[in-house]
This record gives C-alpha cells, sequence and structure tokens, in this order.
C-alpha cells in the first residue's frame, strides 16, 4: 500500500483528493493537513465523510510527513510549495504539487505572472510537468510533479494534435472558457458567492491570467514554435467543470474528417480523452470524472478550427489528475481509483 498525506486537504481540490484516494486499492491515507480546521474530524468539515473516514486534520511540517509518506499531494495557494519543498524532503519521498510553482519552466515567467518570489529554483529543472497524456514517460521516473492547472489541461489536450501537426497559425490562437465557481476556490471572497454569481456570467483577468504562460509553453513544446495566445476565461453559476472554446486559423485547407482522423490517431492510447465526434463536448458528461471530451468543427468561410474542449475541474483539472500521476509514478495501472461514470442527473 502506498501511505499518502495529503496537505491542504479541507480546500475543494483538497478534499476531491480525499474522496478520490479513500477509494483507492493501492492507497493508505496516513495524513489529512489543515491549519484552518486543526483537530476537526474531517467529518464535520465535509458531512459526506461520515462513516467513511474517522481521521482528524492535522497540521504538521512536511518534513516530518517526509518521513512517513510515500508521497504528499500538496493542494496549496502559489507561493508555498516552492519554500517548502527540499532536496531533503524529495530524498524522503514523492511529491506531488497541485499548486503553480513548479509548472513553469522559466522562474522569470512565474515571478511576473504570479507576483511572488520563487525559493525552488534549484528544483525547477527537475519538476515533471504532468500532463500524462504529453509527458508520460517523463511522469514515471519523476519525483517531483508540477500537477497542471484547470484551465490549462483542457485547452492543451484540445489543441495539442492540431500543434503536434502545425496545423495552425500559432499566432492566432484564442481561447474562450467557463468554469464553475469552485475553480477560485473555497476562500470567503464577494465574487463567489451565490447571490454576486448566479443568474450571470462574467469574464475576468482578461489578458492577465496565470494559466496564459502555461499553456503557451506547453503548446509551443509540440511544434518548437513560441506561441503568443488570447485567452480569457469566465466565471458561470454551476459548481464545477471547464468547457474551453479554442479558435485556430489552418494553416492548409483540411476536411472536418481528416482532422478527426488525426486526433483519433494522437489519442488513440488515451483512455481518458474521448472523442465525441459529430457531437460537442458537455460539462454534464464529465461530472465528477477524469474524463476530457473533445469535439471539432471547421468554419470554411473563415478558415478556422473550433475545438471544444469539456472537463470536470476538480477532477481530470485537479484532484484526478494528480491521481492519475501518481499511478504512474508508482507503476499502477493508470485507471486505478478513476473509472467513474458521471452522474446524471448530476
Amino acid at each position: 500500500m502506498i501511505k499518502v498525506s495529503i496537505v491542504g486537504s479541507t480546500g475543494y481540490a483538497g478534499q476531491e483528493l480525499v474522496r478520490l484516494l479513500l477509494r483507492h486499492p493501492e492507497v493508505n491515507l496516513i495524513s489529512l493537513g489543515s491549519r484552518t480546521f486543526k483537530n476537526q474530524p474531517m467529518s464535520q468539515v465535509y458531512g459526506n465523510y461520515r462513516k467513511i473516514t474517522d481521521l482528524v486534520c492535522e497540521n504538521k511540517p512536511i518534513d516530518e510527513l517526509a518521513d512517513k509518506s510515500d508521497v504528499i499531494f500538496l493542494a496549496l495557494p502559489h507561493g508555498i510549495a516552492s519554500k517548502q519543498i527540499t532536496d531533503k524532503i524529495l530524498d524522503k519521498t514523492k511529491i506531488i504539487d497541485l499548486g503553480a510553482d513548479f509548472r513553469l519552466e522559466n522562474i522569470e515567467e512565474y515571478e511576473k505572472w504570479y507576483n511572488v518570489k520563487h525559493h525552488g529554483k534549484g528544483l525547477i529543472k527537475e519538476a515533471v510537468y504532468g500532463l500524462c497524456e504529453l509527458h508520460r514517460e517523463q511522469i514515471k521516473k519523476t519525483r517531483l510533479l508540477a500537477n497542471p492547472g484547470c484551465y490549462t489541461t483542457c485547452s492543451i489536450l484540445s489543441l495539442a494534435p492540431l500543434f503536434k501537426n502545425n496545423l495552425v497559425d500559432v499566432d492566432s490562437i484564442i481561447i474562450d472558457a467557463k468554469s464553475g465557481a469552485t475553480g477560485a476556490g473555497r476562500s470567503e471572497m464577494l465574487p463567489n458567492m451565490y447571490c454576486e454569481c448566479n443568474e450571470s456570467i462574467k469574464a475576468y483577468k482578461i489578458g492577465s491570467h496565470r494559466h496564459t504562460p502555461e499553456i503557451e509553453q506547453e503548446l509551443g513544446k509540440l511544434n518548437g514554435q513560441k506561441t503568443t495566445l488570447l485567452f480569457t476565461p469566465h466565471l458561470i453559476p454551476m459548481n464545477r467543470g471547464i468547457l474551453a472554446a479554442c479558435y485556430a486559423k489552418l494553416t492548409k485547407e483540411v476536411s472536418e474528417e481528416y482532422l478527426r482522423a488525426l486526433y483519433r490517431d494522437f489519442y488513440k492510447d488515451e483512455y481518458f480523452v474521448r472523442l465525441t465526434e459529430e457531437v460537442m463536448p458537455e460539462t454534464k458528461w464529465v461530472k465528477g470524472t477524469n474524463f476530457c471530451d473533445i469535439g471539432l468543427k471547421i468554419d470554411p468561410r473563415t478558415k478556422r478550427v473550433i475545438v471544444i474542449g469539456a472537463i470536470d475541474n476538480l477532477v481530470k483539472g485537479a484532484a484526478g489528475q494528480a491521481i492519475q500521476n501518481m499511478n504512474l509514478m508508482f507503476n499502477l495501472d493508470e485507471k486505478m481509483g478513476l473509472d467513474y461514470i458521471a452522474g446524471f442527473p448530476g
């Protein structure tokens, strides 16, 4: 059994890790970390854990957790992990960071977009970006895993085959994405209150969202070209889910069937990527699952392709993908503990 600790277990992504890992057949969940709810049973913080677990939230230092854990999941805001993770910690345990501190390979880019100093510069080159469908072999060997962001997972998977085959103008990319309110976290902020976001939709962080350089970094690796894209996120009044509409100008005339065949070939061995063919993805079909659904259309009038991607931001966009990475890091079946079907109606 893999001995697992979670730091930040009472945020939305952290509790989703708890929910999934408690049902993982190869995991022994030994510690739930939370400063806010220290000494409180998890079943009091979240009522869905009554009669499921008797674990009590604790606030132990990471070096103490490293002594008894095979892997530690960090579900923390940016700027914290880079202060805590050291070579000494990594000599004892594996780290899966759900935050942003080790996602960007360029320190200056990180400090510019996140407006904090990075304290783990020596570990940046060692960290592996944990998008399983693109970096599987590197993930298997790493001890420091940077779990991708939610918008980035959906956007990169939606566009990757086009970039890999040099079929789009890299400076024509527009990503228009919508996310449920859990994407903003569990903190009490006025814009996230029910009365503020219900019956409304709004764009935010236009031209400045921190997932932008992450998407550009990973797409640029696929074709070796520097990519500059326009990314606009929106908050919509639902609990969870992301729908990303990605627009790109084609560099040559191709048919929709040609592109669909290209996507089928690119993702032929990827269980968690589902191509919807003629039907466009909807968030309700991926809710509570680790699937990414992708569909596409060509607009011949503008010579543009529109790719639609859908994921659950808390599963494939956070906790589920983190567990998928853990499975790879410990040589387990990639689907273990994640083979869920969306409930309907949601």
